[in-house]
């Protein structure tokens, strides 16, 4: 539960269907980001939001540890302690602003090396709408592929950006064998599967694991993460 120290800025970001979306960015203190997390947070209706752990960890620490900024925001609808956004969910359809809106707002403020991370829900609207915008890649959390389909991972493996995908053995939704074969559009996805893990990630272990897959990604040269500061 350790807070590093961090830039952290309290954002509103600005869809073009006239939405207002709260969220904060946390950047490096006193030193340029060397990546950028613009992440998309699980079903808002089954409690994901910006403050989702796995998130709400990654601010806390890859600014300092990694020096990687993390944009996090909620989705239309969507409420945590920093506000609600405008609008109301729709089903991952008018969440296409939304993503867009995140993406914009890390290219109009400079932020280096963007990559779209997604969880559950955030993996739907990363494969089905992040491949045409300014992003390098993508970074999947447990996919679920309920909304996502084949044409969506065609235009990404047409793009041809790297996506990775984080799949738990134990996942309530897709396990990284279905995965697999669900998956094989998407032909230059990188599965790991991950033993022992759930959907939500729960524990130190997995927080720390999913982390540290990230950096490596997105920062090779800070990874594996340190576990202990000064």
């Amino acid at each position: 539960m350790t807070v590093l120290p961090a830039l952290r800025e309290e954002i509103v970001l600005r869809t073009d269907d006239g939405l207002e979306l709260v969220g904060e960015l946390a950047l490096p203190e006193g030193r340029p980001a060397k990546a950028t997390l613009i992440t998309l947070h699980p079903l808002p209706t089954h409690g994901g939001f910006m403050d989702s752990h796995i998130y709400r960890k990654a601010a806390w620490r890859l600014p300092e540890l990694a020096d990687v900024a993390v944009l996090r925001f909620n989705t239309r609808g969507t409420s945590s302690p920093r506000g609600t956004s405008d609008g109301q969910f729709e089903e991952g359809i008018g969440e296409a602003a939304d993503v867009r809106a995140a993406v914009d707002f890390a290219v109009a403020r400079g932020l280096p090396n963007r990559w779209i991370v997604g969880w559950s829900f955030g993996t739907e609207l990363a494969l089905k709408y992040g491949a045409p915008l300014d992003v390098e890649g993508a970074i999947l959390l447990s996919p679920p592929l309920h909304r996502a389909d084949e044409d969506d991972m065609r235009t990404w493996a047409d793009s041809g950006k790297p996506v990775t995908a984080l799949v738990p053995e134990l996942d309530d939704f897709l396990q990284p064998d279905e995965a697999r074969e669900r998956f094989t559009p998407l032909t230059q996805l990188d599965l790991v599967a991950v033993d022992g893990a759930k959907h939500l990630w729960v524990g130190e272990k997995y927080v720390r694991l999913v982390l540290d897959r990230i950096v490596e990604q997105v920062a090779p040269d800070r990874a594996p993460l340190p576990t202990h500061v000064p």
